[in-house]
């Protein structure tokens, strides 16, 4: 590496470098950053702290099915399980599915944490 040290009152101040090292410095360092967000993404999946989606249920999220249906099938959950989370009916599930029935808040934030998601998912 070509550097040149320029000096102000006797101490080193600037360094000077060709450009192209000047790029790979840069480009170095943005590898690094990429790496260490990979290695950080990584060990929080490794942990369960984060989660992954199937492309299949993103795909029916995204195709307009009803998110609960959705991920409720995506856990491998029975109607009666989530209602049992819930404190509902497993017909007041099945018609939440069906988009005939609504949630309040109440059950929207229980259905969230039956199905392990965040609750704007479910909207």
């Amino acid at each position: 590496m070509s550097v040149h040290i320029l000096e102000r009152d006797g101490r080193p101040a600037f360094a000077v470098l060709p450009i192209e090292e000047y790029e790979r410095l840069v480009a170095a360092l943005e590898d690094a950053r990429d790496a260490a967000v990979i290695e950080a993404f990584h060990k929080s999946l490794i942990s369960g702290e984060v989660e992954t989606i199937p492309a299949e249920v993103v795909n029916r999220l995204l195709g307009g099915e009803n998110p609960v249906k959705v991920l409720r099938a995506h856990r491998g959950l029975t109607l009666q399980q989530v209602a049992e989370a819930c404190g509902v009916t497993n017909s007041h599930i099945s018609q939440i599915e069906r988009g005939k029935r609504s949630m309040s808040a109440g059950l929207l934030k229980r259905m969230a944490a039956a199905l392990g998601v965040d609750a704007e998912l479910l909207l």
